[in-house]
């Protein structure tokens, strides 16, 4: 009997253990559930943290420039503050002038209405004046033009000679022509091609003695303010024909070196002429007692420019007069040789077409260079 009692007591306790065993197995099981989700989370919370702290690290750089903006607008401000109390302290001490300046308002009040009328007095003879120097810029500017054209007439009256010699030749042989033709008709031999051809070269001769006058004519009447687009190498050739046979009489020879292009200006073609032919005559003085006589004229084209240059063999410019020789009435030569007006002209002439005028310095008995530069015309 407690042998039975015995082993039914083992096998309640083996069941108990049993039960046991199984629930202590659910139980871990629940816990192991348990713990894994808690790990599930802290591992979300973990992540979590990680992109908080990566937010917070940008958030610290964001602040840290903002920190560093701070700084300098409390510097901005500190500064911005003394100007402010600068200005007040200026302020405060303009409000005590002004003070003293209501105090003298009284008495500049009645200065001022004296001045007034004074004032109006004033503006009357202002107005007066002004009108009187309009006129005056007037008459400036008609004397001045009267003046570059008296300065023309007297270039051509130096060309006289010149002239005469260029007109002699054609009329010669208009004479030498016309006087075969007569001599034919006279003497019965004639035949009418010989005759016709006799009277063709006789009117070949007159254009050209009128084409001399025409030229000398166009030079000589005062120039039109019009602009209008100009050949400059058919000017320069122009301007050395006018001169040609004063040269050829003090056996001057002359050298053109033009450009392969034909260069056009903005300008006027008788102002230019002028300009060209005032250097030529300075350069033909220069060379009045020159061993080797030559004058060259050479013509590129770069960056926009036409470059002109007029060189001479003579005894060069003196040092220091550079500038000196352009202005009004300065003039190295003998009294009653020159008025000193030619180059004055040239440089304001050259100065209205935009360009420029200068002379090379060069040492005593090598010559002048004369250079002049002038603005291409726009395509």
């Amino acid at each position: 009997m407690e042998v039975a009692n015995t082993s039914d007591f083992v096998q309640t306790q083996q069941n108990n253990l049993e039960a046991l065993a199984s629930e202590t197995q659910s139980t871990l099981h629940e816990r192991v559930r348990v713990l894994e989700e808690r790990v599930r989370k802290a591992e979300e919370r973990r992540r979590a943290l990680i992109h908080i702290m990566g937010d917070l690290n940008e958030l610290n750089k964001r602040l840290a420039e903002q920190r560093k903006a701070m700084i300098h607008i409390l510097g901005d401000y500190e500064k911005d503050r003394r100007r402010m109390a600068a200005q007040t302290e200026r302020l405060d001490n303009s409000r005590r002038a002004l003070l003293h300046i209501l105090q003298d308002s009284h008495q500049s009040n009645l200065r001022l209405e004296k001045t007034r009328k004074a004032m109006i007095h004033i503006m009357d003879d202002l107005h007066k004046t002004t009108e009187e120097i309009k006129q005056r810029e007037k008459q400036l500017t008609e004397k001045q033009e009267q003046l570059v054209q008296a300065a023309k007439l007297a270039t051509l009256g130096e060309l006289t000679t010149g002239v005469a010699h260029e007109l002699n030749n054609p009329l010669n042989n208009i004479g030498l022509f016309l006087g075969n033709a007569i001599d034919r008709i006279d003497l019965g031999v004639w035949e009418k091609n010989q005759i016709v051809e006799e009277l063709h070269h006789a009117m070949q001769q007159v254009g050209k003695a009128t084409e001399i006058i025409s030229h000398l004519r166009t030079f000589g009447r005062a120039a039109p303010v019009s602009r209008e687009l100009v050949p400059i190498k058919m000017v320069i050739v122009r301007s050395i024909s006018l001169i040609q046979e004063q040269l050829r009489l003090r056996q001057i020879r002359t050298e053109l070196d033009l450009c392969s292009e034909n260069p056009m200006v903005i300008g006027n073609s008788i102002q230019l002429e002028q300009v060209f032919l005032n250097v030529l005559t300075s350069a033909r003085d220069a060379l009045a007692n020159a061993t080797r006589k030559l004058i060259q004229v050479r013509c590129h084209v770069e960056q926009g420019k036409v470059k002109l240059a007029f060189c001479d063999t003579g005894p060069g410019i003196a040092e220091g007069l550079e500038q000196r020789i352009f202005d009004p009435f300065f003039t190295t030569k003998e009294v009653g040789a020159g008025t000193g007006l030619g180059l004055s002209i040239t440089y304001g002439i050259i100065k209205e077409h935009q360009g420029t005028i200068s002379v090379e310095k060069s040492r005593p008995g090598e010559g002048a260079i004369f250079l002049i530069e002038l603005p291409l015309a726009s395509p």
